[in-house]
């Protein structure tokens, strides 16, 4: 039965278990099908050109196994999928309020007097849902899996990542004491710093241990590098200064190599230096605080962008699904080819912005929030001024 000659009463907006209506549940059926086309495709786009011809270029002339080019394959698509989460959405919106304002069900809808701001609540609520779903794999699922193709691409070529020289490696270790007044206190125990990483040694080390309560030491050496068999770090020409809590003296060693039994976080937080994709929002935080100690103002901005960033992406789906429907609700006689260069389009649009946005905040002429937020905000707001005409017209 068209819906246009359905029985009003059963449209009404009363809500039934699980609380949605009939109307509600036909339109998140309307929006799923589409979604679902838009992950796939979107996806697969991705996969193409971001990682399968490479990989296949690796299979065929590097000699990369099948077997690990299709492991990587794998786990760089979680990368992807969350980048293809507000693209669909945006598709998914287009696609449904496009064919139902094409077939003139919007039309029968609103001479029931079911208002267009009524009409796209369930596109907002399914974008709100598929936000969650995007968020939980750009925070979790996604920069571990690409961290773990990175060095499974790395052991399956036997090679490093590319050079590079990284300065001022700073990591602060902290402990959670009790004050005199009883209340919990934050004090530095390991201090660790090196002048350069090149992606293989530490060089210029200085190390400020605080952690043991009768004595701290003071270690420099020329380099260090990560012993993987031991899990320690094997230090080369330094010296050890032992110094009471008081501040007396108490002894100097001088090596020419000694393992000691430091985290390994600090070559950790320098490797995932090239690459904010392969870190989550927790690293992306602990790395901010360790740039914040190196001084390094333009660094320090990128990551604080980069962050605010990590944050923002998930509602892009929010956002692509209100102007989605807003565009799609307006009368208008579409094809799915349309809606799908429709999509294009916004879709190149709002990165070049978030592109501008990113780069002034990294440039410090806008701040952070608003360096990875502004297109987040403009696209809401060009959303509800598309939904208030569309609301207008008859």
């Amino acid at each position: 039965m068209d819906i246009g000659q359905a029985n009003p009463v059963k449209i009404k907006l009363k809500s039934q278990i699980p609380g949605l209506s009939i109307m509600d549940r036909y339109l998140f059926l309307e929006l799923l099908l589409p979604f679902l086309f838009g992950m796939g495709i979107f996806t697969s786009l991705g996969l193409s050109i971001g990682t399968l011809f490479d990989l296949v270029r690796r299979v065929t002339e590097s000699g990369l196994l099948l077997s690990v080019a299709l492991k990587i394959l794998l786990l760089k698509m979680p990368g992807f999928i969350s980048l293809a989460f507000p693209m669909g959405m945006l598709l998914a919106s287009l696609m449904a309020y496009s064919r139902l304002s094409s077939d003139s069900e919007l039309i029968a809808l609103r001479s029931l007097g079911i208002s267009v701001y009524r009409l796209v609540i369930p596109a907002i609520l399914f974008s709100l849902v598929v936000t969650g779903f995007a968020f939980v794999v750009n925070d979790w699922v996604a920069p571990a899996a690409t961290h773990e193709a990175a060095v499974t691409l790395e052991r399956a070529v036997n090679q490093e990542r590319p050079d590079f020289k990284e300065r001022n490696i700073v990591y602060p270790e902290y402990k959670t004491i009790q004050d005199e007044d009883g209340q919990d206190v934050s004090v530095l125990t390991r201090l660790f710093y090196a002048e350069e990483y090149n992606g293989q040694n530490m060089e210029g080390l200085t190390i400020l241990d605080r952690s043991q309560e009768d004595v701290n030491q003071i270690v420099t050496a020329q380099s260090a590098t990560w012993n993987l068999s031991t899990n320690t770090w094997d230090f080369f020409n330094g010296t050890v200064y032992i110094i009471a809590p008081d501040g007396s003296y108490r002894n100097i060693v001088r090596f020419e190599h000694q393992q000691l039994a430091l985290p390994r976080a600090p070559l950790d937080l320098a490797n995932r230096r090239q690459n904010f994709t392969e870190m989550s929002i927790s690293e992306t935080r602990e790395y901010l605080q360790a740039m914040k100690l190196s001084g390094d103002e333009k660094r320090v901005r990128k990551v604080q962008v980069r962050l605010q960033e990590k944050y923002a992406l998930p509602f892009v789906c929010l956002v692509f699904g209100l102007v989605g429907a807003a565009v799609g609700v307006r009368p208008q006689n579409t094809n799915k080819a349309t809606s799908f260069g429709i999509c294009v389009g916004l879709i190149f649009a709002y990165y070049l912005l978030s592109f501008v946005a990113s780069s002034l905040g990294i440039w410090g002429i806008l701040s952070p929030f608003f360096g990875a937020w502004l297109p987040n905000l403009l696209g809401l707001g060009a959303g509800g001024l598309l939904l208030v005409q569309s609301a207008s017209l008859r």
